[in-house]
């Protein structure tokens, strides 16, 4: 995930938090002739030094609504002492083109992270602007520090003897689970698939952060409703209960047979009970390991290198080649190679990488090769590092004669039978 800001390894500042940046919109624009907007929200960081506003990442669209609330997160890296500047803009998706040109703008709002942060409860509502003389609405942007727990739930439930709904049917009833805040709001975290046609439901089996759950207050409430789902967007309430983690832990049991009640039914009916029942059908906890977990396992990366040395990248001799001996700066190929490498090599405890070619014609008989050592030795094509696989590909830049066709399936098979080798005298 992209980091708000131009990392400078020279001034680099240790995040103060990471932080979980929920989205809803409200009263937005209605810009389809036939239904309601279908909004997304794409969110754009401000690099620090200069004013250039790069893409972060878009939530789902929501169809058939002006108030959408967003299940899609932003998490972001938190720095007290940084301007932090972000742009949210919305736009109603009318095709399935990633392109934001093709769709229809909704609006934009500008604001900073500490914004977000420091107003109160943490929630920060700002007017939607970017359309001159229209009123566009407004977002709601909220902010959570993120605990470290890693542990996924992975949940299943049922309904039974649900209200009835539609008018030539029965309900399409779906789950909506929101987690509590600390001023007594709601933010949404889940949304389960819609069951068609039915009072009795089975939703497919879920998986889900705890983090995004209850962020690892165990005790803290979550509630969930059910809606009858409608084409329009207009989702019919059918009634709400509330649990928590430490309740869902329990798994299948009398604890977990919810009342669904809806309060204004409630109010009108003297003889009302519920308007159905939930009922947790599984539970189960896995936890969700990071890079940094597996690294700290012992994990290594193995790293092996095949370079296209067919005649289609033009010859060393050229300034157009991509294999272009330029004595001042690095081509193409060596740019990519040290790139990679350079990262990759500090996960490997021998940094011992093969390093092969393919599709060039070798001294001394110009026999043409699809798997070659570009060390010269077919036998061990191992590079000590990086700088061991740049030298290996540079002696060999001078050697043989760029050819073809571009055939990298032996390099594939070859490859596929070290690491069968390595894995075999590993292990045993």
């Amino acid at each position: 995930m992209a980091s708000i800001g131009d990392f400078d390894p020279l001034h680099a500042n240790i995040p103060a938090t990471k932080v979980e940046i929920t989205i809803s919109g409200r009263n937005l624009l209605d810009r389809d002739t036939f239904s309601k907007s279908d909004p997304i929200c794409v969110l754009y960081l401000q690099g620090i030094g200069n004013k250039e506003w790069r893409e972060y990442g878009r939530t789902e669209a929501i169809d058939n609504t002006l108030n959408p609330d967003f299940v899609r997160k932003f998490l972001l890296d938190y720095f007290f002492e940084e301007r932090q500047n972000l742009r949210f803009d919305l736009y109603d998706v009318d095709s399935k083109s990633s392109n934001l040109s093709e769709h229809d703008f909704l609006g934009q709002a500008f604001c900073t992270l500490g914004e977000i942060v420091g107003s109160q409860g943490s929630r920060l509502e700002k007017p939607l602007v970017g359309i001159p003389g229209k009123k566009c609405g407004a977002i709601i942007l909220t902010a959570e520090e993120l605990s470290n727990c890693h542990d996924v739930a992975v949940m299943q439930f049922c309904a039974n003897k649900l209200d009835k709904k539609d008018f030539f049917g029965k309900s399409d009833p779906f789950l909506v689970f929101y987690r509590s805040n600390e001023d007594g709001t709601f933010t949404i975290c889940h949304k389960t698939e819609v069951v068609k046609n039915t009072l009795n439901p089975v939703w497919q089996a879920f998986t889900i952060p705890v983090r995004a759950l209850c962020n690892g207050d165990f005790d803290r409430t979550i509630k969930v409703e059910v809606y009858d789902w409608d084409r329009d967007g207009s989702h019919d309430f059918i009634g709400e209960f509330t649990t928590n983690y430490r309740e869902l832990s329990r798994g299948q049991s009398q604890f977990n047979v919810y009342e669904v009640l809806n309060p204004k039914k409630k109010a009108k009916k003297k003889k009302y009970i519920n308007s159905g029942t939930v009922t947790l059908l599984s539970f189960a906890v896995e936890t969700e390991c990071t890079f940094l977990d597996y690294i700290r396992g012992g994990t290594q990366i193995n790293f092996t290198v095949a370079i296209d040395f067919t005649a289609s990248n033009g010859h060393p001799a050229q300034p157009t080649s991509l294999h272009y001996m330029n004595p001042y700066q690095l081509n193409t190929y060596a740019m990519a190679l040290k790139a990679v490498g350079e990262i990759i090599q500090d996960y490997d405890s021998d940094k011992m990488f093969p390093a092969l070619g393919f599709g060039a014609k070798l001294p001394p008989d110009g026999r043409i090769s699809h798997e070659f050592a570009l060390n010269g030795n077919p036998h061990n094509p191992y590079c000590q590092g990086i700088d061991g696989v740049m030298e290996a590909y540079y002696q060999s830049l001078k050697s043989v004669q760029l050819y073809g066709p571009t055939n990298f399936a032996p390099v594939c098979c070859l490859c596929k039978r070290w690491i069968t080798i390595f894995c075999s005298s590993y292990f045993n």
